[in-house]
């Protein structure tokens, strides 16, 4: 099977605008979509509204009203979204994330999974878990770092005593 060559420079399109359309895949230096869904984005800044993307990788990402599966940028800023997967530099988050990965996060009226950053700013979020070197603002967490620390000592403990007790009911003689 012959692997598919990468297109060079010159041949990508400077804009790309999509409206009101499905399209399977957009590589460009600049993607808009209103209205529209695309399983791949490849680009350097992607404007999104009202629109859906399977996986998207670009240096800028910007979404309002959107849905996103996995997300690969430098700087994402969405407002109202849903996302799964967000791995960056600085990720602006307002909606519902399952994990954000990002050196800078600024979550505002949101729900995450998981959060995962360096600097952590909140404003009206709650996380299931929270790892972070410095967080600023109002967070309900269910897990914290210590919190998950512990429950995963007890579970550890629990899960070993209950392997001990099998072996010792039900083992070989």
């Amino acid at each position: 099977m012959i692997e598919p060559e990468e297109f060079p420079e010159f041949d990508l399109p400077q804009v790309t605008n999509v409206s009101h359309s499905d399209v399977q895949s957009v590589h460009a230096e600049l993607v808009r979509m209103h209205q529209a869904d695309a399983e791949t984005i490849t680009a350097e800044e992607v404007e999104l509204q009202n629109s859906a993307a399977g996986n998207v990788k670009a240096n800028n990402v910007t979404g309002q009203m959107t849905l996103m599966g996995a997300v690969n940028a430098r700087e994402v800023s969405v407002h109202k979204g849903v996302m799964g997967l967000i791995q960056a530099e600085q990720a602006s988050v307002s909606g519902y994330a399952g994990a954000v990965a990002a050196g800078s996060v600024d979550i505002r009226q949101s729900v995450v999974g998981l959060v995962a950053g360096t600097d952590v700013h909140v404003e009206e979020g709650r996380t299931i878990l929270l790892l972070a070197t410095s967080v600023n603002g109002n967070v309900t967490t269910l897990f914290d770092s210590r919190t998950a620390l512990i429950a995963g000592l007890v579970g550890g403990l629990f899960g070993g005593i209950m392997l001990l007790l099998g072996r010792m009911l039900f083992g070989r003689k």
